[in-house]
């Protein structure tokens, strides 16, 4: 079983959806099954419709999975195993102070010291230890071991008992911290192989020592992402526009391509443009960089033109607005200058909406205007500007200038012509 567990705190991170894209690769390359575990244990940074948001946006890209938990289900079992943990003498109640706490942290700051819980309720008498009238945290005991990570894509990393200290397991208030309830949860779900972003790699030693205090011997792999730069060299945050998957889509860019995108990025693929469904057969986790890569607007747009063409008409036609193949083939010509639906969508509009005509071509085009619509059909764009120019008496720039603007709406773009092969049968439409 492999696990994408995102928190219904925010907007999707693109980071999150390449976690996501990877798991379920993963997962269908084992023929193992994927679980959603959403995390909502915060429940103060949770946002309402978040959880079904980011299943929406999974559906969207195609991400199939087996099942969805919401962490919060699994409250008892933390408890059980906090208990378990407090009888086994694996953990200890700390009724240090939140007040306390920040105090040795400042301590420790002004020394340039790392901050280590100081064992101050390590090993308080029995009776205070059962004491349930003062508030208190449950701490995991320091392991007496290094823990050693084997990550598929970083290699071998050893983590020192005091990198790994000891942690709150469980808030005063008995609910568990992160590391604690992800820990547990993937010993409930049976997971074998975690696949998230780097930024967890410090999460991982302290979630093995739950699962090794609490005597679970299945190994389970990792692999930790490099995490994805901004324009600036930075890391990207939810300041960059770009970071957000529902801004992407907005902008008009493909659930195909931004996968494909996000497939590609600091990796070694075969071919630089395919579908989701076709990594299924080359994605390998160790091809993926070691180093941070740069996210790349310019490439992720060249690579959404090219899905672009690769819908078939009417399907192109049906994200421009319309659903009639021929208006997809129209959109397909205005993709050599179109990327993006965004960009796409306006020079579509503009054929049908009211034409804007400079004054100095406004006698010209009304002229044209009832000729076309008087005119009979012609196949050929050539007989049809035969026609026009014999009943018009127009030439040059004052016949082809408005022409193109009743046509396309526009002053320049693709030929006429071009156009005209596919919009004939709208012109009564298109000029009104």
């Amino acid at each position: 079983m492999l696990r994408f567990a995102p928190s219904p705190t925010g907007d999707m991170h693109i980071g999150n959806l390449r976690v996501a894209l990877f798991n379920y690769i993963v997962a269908k390359q084992r023929g193992e099954e994927l679980l959603v575990r959403i995390e909502d244990t915060d429940k103060e940074r949770n946002i309402e419709g978040k959880d079904k948001e980011i299943l929406d946006i999974l559906g969207l890209f195609g991400i199939e999975y087996t099942n969805v938990i919401h962490q919060s289900e699994h409250l008892r079992y933390h408890r059980m195993m906090a208990i378990q943990l407090l009888q086994d003498k694996h953990a200890f109640n700390c009724f240090c102070t939140p007040a306390e706490l920040e105090h040795k942290r400042e301590v420790a700051k002004k020394a340039h010291k790392p901050f280590r819980y100081d064992d101050a309720c390590t090993h308080l008498p029995h009776e205070l230890v059962i004491d349930n009238e003062n508030p208190f945290t449950i701490r995991l005991r320091r392991p007496e071991e290094a823990v050693v990570v084997n990550d598929l894509i970083k290699g071998e990393i050893s983590f020192a008992p005091e990198d790994i200290d000891a942690f709150i397991i469980m808030r005063a208030e008995k609910y568990p911290t992160y590391n604690f309830a992800c820990a547990v949860d993937d010993m409930l779900g049976d997971i074998s192989l975690v696949i998230r972003g780097e930024d967890h790699m410090s999460n991982t030693p302290k979630q093995i020592a739950v699962r090794n205090a609490l005597g679970y011997e299945k190994k389970m792999e990792y692999a930790h992402l490099p995490i994805i730069l901004n324009d600036e060299g930075k890391k990207m945050s939810k300041r960059d526009d770009a970071s957000s998957v529902k801004w992407l889509l907005k902008e008009g860019y493909l659930p195909s391509a931004i996968a494909n995108y996000l497939i590609h990025l600091g990796n070694k693929t075969p071919q630089e443009i395919f579908t989701l469904k076709e990594s299924l057969a080359w994605f390998d986790l160790s091809s993926i960089s070691k180093a941070p890569a740069r996210f790349d607007m310019d490439k992720l747009k060249f690579i959404n033109g090219q899905h672009l063409r690769m819908l078939d008409a009417k399907e192109l036609s049906r994200y421009v607005g319309f659903a009639d193949e021929a208006i997809g083939e129209v959109a397909k010509i205005f993709l050599e200058e179109a990327r993006t639906l965004k960009e796409l969508r306006p020079k579509i509009e503009a054929i049908f909406a009211e034409k804007s005509i400079p004054e100095e071509f406004t006698e010209q085009a009304e002229i044209l205007r009832k000729v076309i619509l008087d005119a009979p059909y012609f196949e050929s764009f050539d007989d049809f500007k035969k026609h026009l120019m014999q009943e018009s008496g127009l030439k040059g720039k004052n016949f082809f200038k408005p022409l193109r603007l009743l046509l396309s709406g526009a002053e320049h773009g693709p030929e006429v012509a071009d156009l005209y092969v596919y919009l004939k049968d709208f012109l009564g439409e298109i000029v009104k």
